[in-house]
């Protein structure tokens, strides 16, 4: 077949009309996302890629803005559209009144999408189910904006990059910038391509009965290769069990989580190997495809009793990073742990303006030592762990130094105001606020890192006393002053009775509202157990549990809002760490309520569950409502599913002690259970716990199981 080439159109260069929503984020509630890091893909559920944030990315670029398909003179109809896994998707349409002698549909319109890493493809299927010969003219019109992932989300319009035809021979359009090169090629050929307008024609024929079909394949890649590569496909860095309960919401949530994190990995360059480099989990699709310290320990660490290969390689890309100098542009500090890596500098808005390798986060320094520490416990081989000592030295030194006069592991912006404002995981201009609603001014001391400053202390006593080293007594003193400080310092009272206040401000003055930060103090050991009963309450309390997961904000606070992303709206990993929290320290009875909700949740979510949504409770509708721009998937956000079924278990590990703990808390609810294929020291566990609550454990040799 002859293709007919166009590469001129006297009507002018591609153009996309403006929008009332013109310099706004785009919404992605109503998205299929598909992904392969460190490639994606956005689509709303009729297939179109038409606007807002669609496209297919690559590498934080957005490589194809435009792929639409239409049928000329005919309506297409969508009748289905969704995921297949993590990484493909499915949409169906039909053909309008296209050889249909009866009131059913005859002609029908199948899109096939698959992800991969720098590729994308699509097939396009055309079916006759009809009786009748059928001839249409079905166009399929491709371009990219070449848009950097910044500018996707400022929401702002971007001119189409001009198409040019490939100098090769092939019939291909290609786009480029800087460094960047884009290929879109289809077969069969098509009947015509209007070069300038990106489409692809086709003249299609079907007898009665028959199909026809064209795989568009577009590639893409950078001229430096990728930031951070994905991993080879047969290096999963942890053990994926097999969940089955008597609900069959949580199977499915595992088994989508697991799907997405496992596109979710991505390798870090720098590794030792480059033949095994080390993987790490990117933070969530579309806005932080990336590394980011924080999600990236906090998804390791719920991940386990999946394997200790994550974790490692989790904490040795960040080793490598680790500050060695004081740098207030960048917020590097000594021993200090990275926020975030991108390829260039990420300007978002008139004030924001983070430098390719950012160090603004006060939380990633402590969760890299437990980390470290947890890794031990599960089986992470002492070679390994002994390895990365001297780095976690250098990260307590960080504690200690960037505590302030009062003894408190604090933040404040230090780029002359181009950095993150608030620097915990509650990183939003407005996060931190009085119970009036008034910002709270820094430096900001918050609850939550002085429960990870004490766990890391502890933590990095146990590591330094296994292996020999000097200092563990002083690190445990440490911790204990600590605590005795937070007592005195954090504790407020309301006609509730006593809370510890979210944190202290600039003044050392408690910033008092009350939030779902009591829940990441649980189980960490800075509370007595009067503390501990304390903030159970208080974390059932209509105003924080809202039926799906804790509300960030108290609902009865001055400025919440269920739609603001750190003041009213529900994160499912903060409500996960609540869950293991509760457990930990004893209260398994208000894990299981908070349990129940995420579950809940789950399923209006098709058990994949957003980086965070709206907090609105049950009494306001038949399921939650979506925050628009959030992620999804978000890392621990899908990782909380594995932190949840260990909760339910009652799960620990103490492999140089040569134990496991199963101790079934809220499992009896989903009985009877088995999970088959976690990890521990390197081997397999299994667990069934029946609908009475009794734990069967198979373990690895050498491993003592205990059940309490």
């Amino acid at each position: 077949m002859d293709t007919t080439v166009k590469t001129q159109d006297t009507n002018g260069p591609v153009t996309t009309p403006p929008s009332a929503t013109g310099g706004l984020q785009p919404f992605l509630h109503d998205a299929v996302v598909t992904l392969h890091a460190p490639s994606l893909a956005i689509s709303r559920a009729d297939g179109q890629l038409s606007g807002g944030a669609d496209g297919f990315y690559h590498g934080d670029r957005r490589v194809l803005s435009r792929l639409t398909a239409r049928a000329e003179g005919i309506a297409l109809a969508p009748v289905q559209g969704g995921l297949r896994g993590a990484d493909r998707a499915g949409f169906r349409a039909i053909l309008r009144g296209l050889g249909e002698v009866t009131p059913d549909p005859a002609v029908t319109l199948h899109r096939r999408r698959s992800t991969a890493d720098g590729r994308f493809e699509e097939v396009f299927e055309v079916t006759n189910a009809g009786g009748e010969h059928v001839r249409f003219r079905l166009t399929v019109s491709a371009g990219t904006d070449l848009a950097t992932m910044e500018q996707v989300k400022s929401g702002h319009v971007i001119e189409e990059a001009p198409a040019q035809v490939a100098d090769d021979g092939t019939i291909a359009l290609t786009w480029s910038a800087d460094d960047f090169t884009v290929r879109l090629t289809a077969d069969p050929a098509p009947d015509a391509l209007e070069v300038p307008t990106g489409e692809l024609c086709y003249d299609v024929e079907l007898k009665p009965g028959t199909s026809w079909s064209v795989t568009l394949t577009c590639t893409a890649a950078y001229a430096d290769g990728d930031q951070f590569p994905a991993p080879p496909a047969d290096r999963l860095p942890w053990r994926v069990p097999m969940l089955d309960s008597s609900d069959r919401h949580f199977d499915q949530w595992l088994s989508q989580s697991l799907a997405d994190l496992d596109r979710l990995r991505l390798t870090d360059r720098q590794s030792s190997d480059p033949d095994h480099p080390d993987q790490f989990l990117a933070a969530g699709a579309p806005w932080f495809l990336t590394l980011f310290g924080r999600d990236a320990l906090w998804a390791a660490r719920m991940l386990l009793p999946l394997g200790t290969d994550l974790a490692a390689g989790t904490l040795r890309t960040l080793a490598r990073r680790q500050g060695s100098a004081s740098d207030p542009a960048t917020e590097e500090q000594p021993g200090k742990i990275l926020h975030e890596v991108r390829r260039a500098t990420l300007q978002l808005g008139d004030r924001l303006s983070l430098p390719p390798v950012y160090y603004g986060t006060v939380d990633a320094t402590p969760l890299w030592i437990s980390l470290l520490h947890d890794a031990w416990r599960w089986g992470m081989a002492p070679a390994e762990v002994e390895e990365l000592l001297p780095h976690a030295e250098a990260a307590l030194a960080w504690l200690r130094d960037a505590a302030g006069t009062d003894g408190f592991l604090q933040y404040v912006d230090q780029t002359g105001g181009h950095g993150l404002s608030n620097q915990g995981w509650k990183d939003s201009d407005d996060a931190i606020r009085y119970r009036d609603g008034r910002r709270a001014h820094p430096p900001i001391a918050l609850c939550e890192v002085q429960a990870y400053a004490y766990e890391a202390a502890r933590a990095g006593a146990a590591l330094l006393r296994a292996f020999g080293r000097p200092g563990a007594d002083d690190w445990e003193d440490w911790a204990d002053r600590l605590a005795t400080r937070f007592r005195e310092r954090f504790w407020v009272r309301d006609e509730k009775g006593p809370y510890p206040a979210v944190a202290l401000d600039g003044d050392g003055r408690p910033v008092d509202s009350v939030t779902s930060g009591f829940g990441h103090l649980l189980g960490t050991g800075l509370l007595n157990a009067e503390e501990s009963a304390l903030l159970a309450a208080r974390l059932t309390g209509s105003d924080l549990d809202s039926g799906y997961g804790l509300r960030t904000l108290s609902g009865e606070a001055v400025g919440y809002n269920p739609y603001g992303y750190h003041v009213g709206s529900i994160w499912p990993h903060d409500t996960a760490i609540a869950v293991h929290g509760l457990v930990r320290a004893g209260f398994p009875d208000a894990a299981a309520s908070l349990a129940d909700g995420l579950l809940t949740a789950s399923a209006s979510f098709d058990a994949r569950l957003p980086e965070l949504f709206a907090g609105h409770g049950r009494e306001a509708g038949t399921g939650p409502a979506p925050y628009p721009a959030s992620c999804r998937p978000q890392a621990w956000a899908a990782a909380s599913s594995v932190l949840m079924l260990r909760a339910a278990l009652g799960l620990n590990a103490d492999v140089p002690g040569g134990t496991v703990t199963v101790a079934p808390t809220f499992a009896r609810n989903y009985g009877p259970l088995t999970v088959n294929g976690l990890q521990v020291d390197g081997g397999r566990l299994d667990v069934t716990v029946t609908a009475d609550g009794t734990a069967q454990v198979t373990a690895p040799e050498g491993v003592t199981v205990l059940t309490p």
